[in-house]
């Protein structure tokens, strides 16, 4: 028998998850709050064929335990972290995820942690707290060069926000894209010319450690980094030393090897790191689309896998 769950609805979908959405799906069983761990999980897959996700991890173990299980519709675009990808392909589960949910969310919040470390933000809001005042120069946006490191749906949306902005905006993919106002050049170029490099690659062999120390010293000395896309991009090792030379100016990220950050991480001490918890995406608008692009998903899997 087909049956369909959302197993774990809970946070701010939970709060946005409306009635609307339950008649779109009305056999849809929901379950709410957060999975404890990998028996939690199973015991919530039960004998359901199809399955949505928000963030329980999808083993290898749950996956071989939940014998009608045939199809998953994930609410993320980087599946990788997300559970066994080729144990699904070999049990024949059909394992995918939704896009372009987050492409405004996240490049907004790209853009403002440019902003950010450009101007100082974080450093001039300590000062006026601490009643220490005194006036820090910054650098205009209009005058600099920002750089993407991969041109998918989130780099394209930030790219046309960093040109709106009167930036030179330029930019390296691994496949031939076009877009007005972006030049495409080739990756040592990208590197090498950009005042800040603005990552935005998918999690893969190709990309893990992508900006590794031969990379970054191939980048302007006083480069500023963003990262919202995974941080297995970024070898930690070697943003922390470029920070401690002096070669990165700046580093904002929105994504962490660890989530949450240990209290004793080295990046929590430093003035040149701007730093939020992995929330580009988390928007009202983004939340509705993640979940109505799921359901969407969902109704498709439960029709071919009845």
């Amino acid at each position: 028998m087909n049956s369909i769950a959302f197993i774990d609805c809970y946070g701010d979908l939970a709060e946005r998850f409306t009635p609307e959405m339950q008649k779109f799906l009305p056999e849809l069983k929901v379950i709410y709050g957060k999975t404890l761990n990998e028996k939690d999980i199973i015991k919530r897959i039960g004998n359901h064929t199809n399955i949505l996700v928000y963030m329980a991890f999808i083993s290898k173990k749950v996956l071989n335990s939940c014998k009608n299980l045939k199809s998953i519709a994930y609410l993320s675009t980087g599946l990788k972290t997300h559970g066994d990808l080729e144990t699904a392909k070999i049990l024949g589960i059909k394992f995918e995820g939704v896009k372009d949910y987050g492409n405004i969310a996240v490049a907004e919040h790209t853009i403002t942690l440019a902003l950010a470390s450009l101007k100082r933000i974080v450093e001039m809001d300590n000062i006026v707290r601490s009643n220490n005042w005194s006036l820090l120069k910054t650098e205009e946006f209009s005058s600099k060069t920002f750089g993407l490191i991969g041109f998918g749906g989130i780099g394209r949306e930030t790219a046309k926000m960093a040109t709106a902005l009167g930036a030179r905006t330029i930019a390296w993919n691994r496949t031939k894209k076009e877009e007005d106002g972006v030049e495409f050049l080739p990756l040592e170029r990208v590197l090498s010319e950009s005042d800040i490099l603005s990552f935005h690659l998918a999690l893969n062999d190709q990309t893990i450690s992508f900006l590794d120390d031969e990379k970054l010293y191939k980048t302007k000395k006083g480069v500023i980094f963003v990262n919202t896309s995974r941080a297995e991009v970024f070898n930690e090792k070697t943003i922390l030393k470029g920070l401690s030379t002096g070669h990165i100016k700046h580093c904002a990220m929105d994504v962490f090897h660890e989530e949450p950050l240990p209290k004793n991480h080295q990046f929590l001490n430093s003035k040149y790191v701007t730093l939020t918890p992995h929330s580009a995406w988390v928007t009202s608008q983004a939340i509705d689309r993640l979940l109505w692009s799921g359901l969407k998903l969902l109704k498709i899997h439960s029709k071919e896998h009845k």
